[in-house]
């Protein structure tokens, strides 16, 4: 049970670092956008779709870790 614990946190923490890392992009990606360069708006787009995904992937890991702990999915 130890390792599903750690696995839960790891989960939680690439929420955070997946929103967090979204939040930026879309910030570069549009409102900055005026101030990059072509290169640095591709990658900020790109990673709006990369960081997407990581919040999706990270939050179903989450609930599969409650619930093979028994603690209430929500």
């Amino acid at each position: 049970m130890e390792y599903l614990e750690r696995w839960l946190a790891i989960s939680n923490a690439a929420i955070w670092v997946s929103v967090l890392g979204l939040l930026l992009t879309v910030l570069l990606a549009y409102p900055l956008a005026s101030a990059l360069a072509l290169p640095v708006q591709i990658a900020a787009h790109m990673g709006t779709l990369l960081f997407a995904v990581g919040v999706k992937i990270a939050y179903v890991a989450r609930l599969a870790f409650l619930s093979k702990l028994g603690r209430p999915v929500h």
